[in-house]
């Protein structure tokens, strides 16, 4: 009996462990094309991103927070629409701001090794 307790004990911590949460699908409806589009909102939510100014809704402070990580896992616990976002995102400044997107990509290294120093 005390076995099959070890056994089931074992399971459901892989179980916890192998089943991450994905992010909250609160926000995937954001019209993100159309940000990348209006310099205003996209140099807006840039320098949200890179800390230089303000994040000024709430959607661009989630997607701050989540950001460094998505991008260095390849979007392991993104939903599917933020995939396609993610994948637009980079599309969209690799072509058009290349020198940006290096920027936010070294800044969003240097906050993961904070984060991970931290812990």
């Amino acid at each position: 009996m005390a076995r099959l307790s070890y056994i089931v004990t074992i399971g459901i911590a892989l179980t916890c462990v192998l089943a991450e949460e994905l992010y909250s699908d609160q926000y995937d409806d954001i019209d993100a094309d159309s940000i990348l589009q209006n310099d205003k909102l996209r140099n807006q939510y840039y320098n949200c991103f890179m800390g230089t100014a303000p994040c000024v809704t709430a959607d661009a402070k989630f997607f701050k927070e989540i950001f460094s990580e998505a991008l260095q896992t390849k979007c392991k616990r993104c939903t599917e629409k933020q995939k396609e976002k993610m994948d637009l995102i980079v599309d969209w400044y690799t072509t058009n701001k290349p020198d940006q997107w290096e920027t936010l990509v070294a800044k969003s290294i240097e906050d993961l090794r904070k984060k991970n120093a931290g812990q």
